[in-house]
């Protein structure tokens, strides 16, 4: 059974860079549907980045500021952020499923779920 581990969050200050990693127990990053979703206290979980079968795709609020993109070596996707914002504070996860899908942003639409790493971000 494919597992998805996730790594790098931590506490940082608004404008910091951060690199989260999701790493696959199984080769699959080239032919899943990959994606980071995050979770605010109180609120739902909210779509953030997917790597399907054509170009990342992100949510408005993280265009220009984070990067999704494959480690094929080290079978796993990476998720490079910059210019962070407390708005930004959440616990990030990582998703997969086993086909390529226009749905990404749809977290209903994942079978594979990280445990998740908290991302902070102080003002």
């Amino acid at each position: 059974q494919v597992q998805l581990v996730e790594s790098g969050g931590g506490l940082v200050q608004a404008g910091d860079p951060l690199r989260l990693s999701c790493a696959a127990s199984g080769r699959i990053v080239t032919t899943y549907t990959m994606a980071w979703f995050r979770q605010a206290p109180g609120k739902e979980r909210e779509f953030v980045a997917a790597l399907t079968s054509g170009s990342p795709q992100y949510h408005e609020s993280v265009k220009g500021r984070f990067t999704l993109f494959r480690d094929n070596a080290k079978n796993s996707v990476i998720l490079q952020m910059t210019s962070l914002k407390p708005e930004d504070t959440a616990v990030y996860f990582c998703a997969a499923v086993p086909y390529f899908t226009t749905d990404y942003s749809q977290a209903r639409k994942y079978s594979i779920w990280g445990q998740g790493t908290q991302v902070t971000v102080s003002s």
